[in-house]
């Protein structure tokens, strides 16, 4: 019998090894796209359109998420000058992952990951301390994979160039696009 896991998305490129891997592990991934730190407006349909479509070919539920780009400004509020991969992000990986704990809680899923962990450009241990944090206060399961290791990153490139994925050049908010 497969578990299901809430796989919180950022686009369809971080997705397609880790949904392979979810898979190979015996789990049912449900795709959880809630990333209202996407900007412009444009990227972020574009991600999430890709996504929509590489959850269909692959059969994968994917929930999409009622998204405020107001309430995650307001979340990362005074942070706007820090860093790539500094507090800013950490504060950004608090706020996405609470929405992707409380939508398990909610579904009554006891796993949890992101996809977020695929990108090298990502510190999965600061990942891993806000999820397992998360995980106990609501009393889930955080699976820490950390989906970049063991050529994760190159896996799920090699995907996303035989899938012609659209490929972002930026992780995704306004502050990173020219960082």
């Amino acid at each position: 019998m497969t578990k299901k896991v809430l796989l919180h998305a950022c686009c369809a490129v971080c997705s397609a090894y880790p949904i392979e891997l979810l898979r190979q592990d015996g789990y049912e991934p449900v795709l959880y796209f809630f990333n209202p730190n996407i900007f412009p407006s444009e990227e972020f349909t574009r991600r999430l359109e890709e996504l929509r479509k590489y959850a269909e070919k692959k059969k994968v539920e994917l929930i999409v998420e009622k998204q405020s780009a107001e309430d995650w400004y307001n979340a990362i509020a005074g942070l706007e000058n820090e860093p790539e991969r500094g507090k800013r992000c950490k504060r950004c990986f608090e706020y996405r992952l609470l929405y992707t704990v409380l939508k398990a809680f909610k579904l009554e899923y006891k796993y949890f990951t992101t996809t977020l962990t695929v990108s090298p450009h990502k510190q999965s241990q600061v990942i891993f301390e806000v999820a397992k944090e998360l995980a106990d206060k609501y009393e889930l399961t955080f699976l820490d994979y950390d989906f970049k290791k063991n050529d994760g990153f190159l896996k799920t490139m090699k995907i996303a160039k035989e899938e012609n994925f659209y490929r972002q050049n930026y992780c995704g908010c306004e502050f990173s696009m020219f960082q």
